[in-house]
């Protein structure tokens, strides 16, 4: 295991991030992984734990088992629970700029992040569809390893699907527009890189679905599929990767289909992330594919609506963890 702490950002205060980041504190304590959050400490006066505020990440695993190591930062935040305010917007970005920084800098052996409220940093200014692109724009100066491509891609992985979409936050219309052989290429690429060197496959399988109902059914139903889909799974074969397709989306996530590839590879992000959500809601976790530093995520949102309640599960802040610490690990082995 690294010895550098993981690195947690703060997400949206109104959010379910600090009870979260409580109960993933509390059900890891006593183990192998730690990590510190960069928040605001004010956050966690409700909660029924004890706080330490650090200098360093340097502070944080000594400190662990018996506190919440939290890096304080310059801004501090106003937040209601329940509530996404964007006067808070600053703190949450300086949260997510400070993680990168500090995992660039080899502090922090990579970056998990609390799910943010979009429409309350893009009414601050914020000008990156989510997490994954504001991600890349922070690190696309670090270097990649030299046998690594450089996304980013998005990956939900559960325990027993994963699945990675083509294109992602835009409308269908546009998403369509944007499909090509170029970008299908890379987004496979970097998955079957990130599956050997991330998640110890060392021959990976890909499923790669279709576009259209029945992948287009011989042309009678759109011809993507065999113009833009087909050749791109024929130039990935070529290059020494094994990507089957393109094959019906409503046939690939049955048990039996799951057993024959090591990641589904989605064009549109609800063909990829409703069965992923369907089959483990609360043990998927986002995993960005494709950057110089690790990144994982819960794979759900703020839940602004049950923010207080006591009824939030930590299980994929906790799966999210687990998953960046194993990652950690495993590069650290090769």
């Amino acid at each position: 295991m690294s010895t550098a702490p993981l690195a947690l950002t703060m997400g949206e205060p109104g959010g379910v991030g600090p009870e979260i980041t409580c109960a993933a504190w509390s059900a890891l304590r006593n183990g192998q992984v730690s990590f510190f959050v960069l928040a605001d400490p004010a956050l966690f006066r409700s909660e029924r734990v004890d706080v330490k505020i650090i200098r360093s990440p340097a502070e944080a695993s000594a400190s662990f088992g018996a506190a919440l190591p939290v890096l304080p930062l310059k801004c501090s935040v106003n937040s209601t629970i329940g509530v996404a305010e964007p006067q808070n917007a600053s703190a949450v970005i300086e949260s997510i700029e400070k993680a990168v920084s500090l995992t660039l800098a080899g502090k922090a052996s990579g970056v998990v992040t609390n799910p943010i409220q979009k429409s309350s940093l893009i009414q601050h200014g914020f000008k990156f569809p989510g997490h994954t692109e504001f991600l890349a724009e922070l690190t696309k100066n670090a270097k990649m390893p030299a046998d690594r491509a450089r996304g980013p891609v998005m990956m939900i992985a559960g325990p027993t699907l994963r699945t990675v979409p083509v294109t992602i936050h835009q409308s269908v219309k546009a998403a369509v527009s944007l499909l090509s052989a170029d970008l299908i290429i890379k987004i496979c690429t970097v998955a079957a890189q990130s599956l050997k060197h991330d998640f110890g496959v060392q021959s990976p399988r890909l499923a790669v679905s279709g576009l259209n109902p029945h992948a287009g059914e011989a042309g009678a139903i759109g011809t993507e599929d065999a113009e833009i889909i087909t050749p791109a799974l024929k130039a990935l074969r070529e290059s020494g990767i094994e990507a089957r397709g393109p094959l019906p989306a409503d046939t690939m996530f049955h048990e039996e289909a799951r057993a024959r590839y090591d990641a589904a590879i989605c064009m549109l992000h609800d063909q990829a992330l409703i069965p992923a959500k369907t089959l483990a809601f609360h043990e998927a976790v986002n995993v960005t594919l494709g950057l110089p530093i690790i990144r994982t995520s819960p794979d759900h949102g703020t839940a602004l609506d049950i923010a207080g309640k006591g009824v939030a599960r930590a299980d994929s802040l906790i799966a999210a963890i687990r998953l960046a610490a194993q990652i950690a690990e495993r590069r650290g082995a090769i």
